[in-house]
């Protein structure tokens, strides 16, 4: 396709979207190599240029992990979480605020942007709780688990996402919360994003992962689903054709959408500019999952 082309099919999603909050969602393997991360912020700055308000998230998984090792604790997970006593919650921090948040505003004000770092404490942004004791399989025997510091949302308060997008900064937030004692939290980064959308009432979220979208076949990627609408999202997952880590994408997902975002979408961020393709050409490269 001539370059001009390319110009004239973006321009009537450029239109639509002006002015539209958009909720990205950053983890996989783009949160590790620096080509990646860059092209991901080269997009999210020239979304801003062109008139809507993204608002990143990130999540930070394996450098937890990682750093977690090299200080010579072991990572545990229980129901696809992190358990999270006082020592791995600061290793948490550290690494999300101190060190991904930081890198990733330094990176929108190399591409021309305004980032401003933040987390769910900021503002009270987000009012999160102590999630319950979970219940897991474990050597066969069922039992609970008791997560430690991981929370789950219990309010958004937008104003300040609101306030730093008016005035043309592009917000990131740290899935790092707060409850009512003032204790940190660590929440699950999909979900963050997913309410974070719901208070914004977001027209996008968009969930940026290893894999291509939601697939017939998981091992065929050329079997993946470019629309689908919740309700069928909702079915594959009871029926387990959705499973693993795609979970609890497509929950946050389900629930932006019924708090009344229009669409969300779930793409490879690992594809060159996967941003601006999904979002401006009409074939898109992923899953976007619609209300009805």
């Amino acid at each position: 396709m001539k370059r001009e082309q390319i110009l004239i099919e973006a321009l009537p999603y450029i239109r639509e979207f002006y002015g539209s909050f958009v909720v990205i969602k950053i983890g996989g393997h783009a949160m590790i190599d620096k080509r990646l991360m860059e092209g991901i912020i080269e997009d999210i700055v020239l979304l801003r240029y062109v008139g809507m308000q993204p608002v990143l998230v990130h999540g930070g998984g394996p450098e937890i992990s990682e750093k977690m090792e090299q200080m010579g604790k072991k990572p545990e997970f229980a129901a696809g979480l992190r358990v999270t006593d006082e020592e791995t919650l600061e290793i948490a921090r550290m690494v999300l605020m101190g060190n991904i948040n930081t890198r990733l505003v330094a990176l929108i004000g190399k591409h021309g942007g305004k980032g401003v770092g933040l987390s769910g404490k900021d503002g009270r942004m987000i009012a999160a709780r102590k999630k319950g004791p979970q219940r897991v399989v474990y050597e066969g025997i069922e039992q609970e688990v008791d997560l430690g510091w991981v929370g789950e949302t219990e309010v958004i308060n937008p104003e300040i996402l609101m306030i730093m997008a008016e005035k043309g900064y592009i917000p990131v937030v740290a899935p790092i919360a707060v409850d009512n004692a003032c204790h940190s939290l660590n929440l699950n980064a999909d979900t963050v994003a997913g309410d974070i959308a719901a208070a914004l009432m977001a027209r996008k979220l968009i969930a940026l992962t290893d894999v291509r979208g939601i697939q017939r076949d998981q091992s065929d990627p050329e079997t993946v689903i470019s629309r689908m609408t919740f309700a069928e999202a909702r079915r594959a997952i009871e029926k387990g054709s959705i499973s693993g880590g795609m979970i609890p994408k497509v929950h946050a997902c389900i629930k932006a959408l019924e708090a009344g975002v229009q669409n969300a979408h779930i793409i490879n961020g690992n594809f060159h500019h996967a941003l601006l393709l999904e979002l401006f050409t009409d074939k898109g490269i992923g899953t976007m999952i619609v209300r009805g």
